[in-house]
């Protein structure tokens, strides 16, 4: 027989504590009125001149957005889990409401801070929480790249004529409009063929937060960001990355300004490497190789794929990405007992 009990909402909540509820952790370590207030100096709340419905505060969907990019969910299953999960309630402030923020106020924010070109302000103000706690980029920076794949386009001849100008064919009604992507682009990669956008992130040697993104189509080669990304505030003078950014001109230019760079040289049928080249790889793979950490904690909060369509969009949700994976690693560090110094 099923037992019954009157406080079974709090046996739940206790159980939940015991095993661990990730949001839990997120909360003791996170300042989120802090990332609430950066966001509203960055794309204001809207004006109740014309009445209506206040909207819900901006702490709690700050909170609604993170657990989205968390359990990569859709602003459809965001609704969904909202009505339906204990943990997520708590976390966002509405176990005793009846009301939650449903799919259109949710895309409704995301809106506000793409039209005030706010979708950059969590990932700042998050690594300035982290300045803040003592976690400065430290032990130089690790720089690559990833591609981000969208849904692919099916679009004929001359379509994609129009569209690789940046235009929109004319003969397409609105619906049609808002399902395709124009800003995305096809790329190449082992043979591979990927439609999308590309995240090139710079990530601190010791901490393996990130601390620098840049985001574009996925037909820009990753080396056209690679000063983009560079990190000027790491306590360290050293960059790694691999040989991909492979730029003896550029290479120079930076150690001019102060900077050892740690690039993989690649060789070719005609010019293979030397063996001091080759010790020289081997010494930089083993630092370098902490990067593909941050890609792979990417990869499971779903970073690898998109839903939206268009870049702003695309930047929007990569910067939010970004901002969750860094928020993640930083609660892990805190209760690892990983001190800053």
């Amino acid at each position: 027989m099923i037992k019954q009990s009157l406080f079974a909402d709090q046996e739940r909540e206790a159980k939940l504590n015991e095993l661990g509820d990730t949001l839990r952790i997120l909360e003791q370590h996170v300042d989120f009125t802090a990332l609430a207030a950066a966001v509203d100096a960055a794309a204001p709340r809207p004006s109740r001149e014309r009445g209506g419905r206040p909207p819900f505060p901006t702490e709690l969907m700050v909170r609604v957005l993170l657990i989205q990019q968390l359990f990569n969910l859709s602003d459809e299953q965001m609704e969904f889990q909202l009505l339906d999960r204990l943990s997520f309630q708590r976390f966002v402030g509405l176990r005793q409401s009846s009301q939650i923020p449903d799919r259109t106020t949710i895309w409704t924010f995301k809106e506000r801070l793409i039209q005030a070109g706010a979708s950059e302000s969590i990932f700042d103000a998050v690594n300035r929480q982290l300045s803040i706690q003592g976690y400065m980029a430290r032990g130089g920076q690790m720089i690559d790249a990833s591609i981000v794949q969208t849904p692919r386009q099916s679009i004929n001849k001359e379509e994609k004529a129009i569209v690789s100008e940046n235009a929109m064919p004319a003969d397409w009604k609105p619906a049609k409009r808002r399902q395709k992507d124009i800003d995305a682009r096809w790329t190449k990669k082992h043979g591979k063929s990927y439609f999308g956008y590309k995240l090139s992130a710079n990530a601190d040697k010791r901490y393996k937060l990130i601390r620098r993104i840049k985001i574009s189509t996925a037909s820009e080669h990753d080396t056209l960001h690679f000063e983009a990304v560079i990190d000027p505030g790491n306590t360290s003078r050293d960059i790694y990355a691999d040989k991909g950014y492979v730029d003896g001109k550029r290479e120079a230019r930076l150690k001019g300004q102060g900077w050892r760079m740690h690039i993989q040289r690649k060789g070719s049928k005609d010019k293979p490497l030397s063996d001091a080249q080759e010790r020289r790889n081997k010494r930089i793979a083993k630092p370098r190789a902490r990067v593909e950490h941050v890609f792979a904690g990417l990869a499971q909060l779903g970073g690898k794929v998109l839903r939206s369509i268009g870049l702003a969009r695309a930047t929007l949700h990569l910067n939010w990405k970004a901002a969750t994976y860094n928020l993640q690693r930083f609660s892990y560090l805190k209760e690892a007992g990983i001190v800053a110094f």
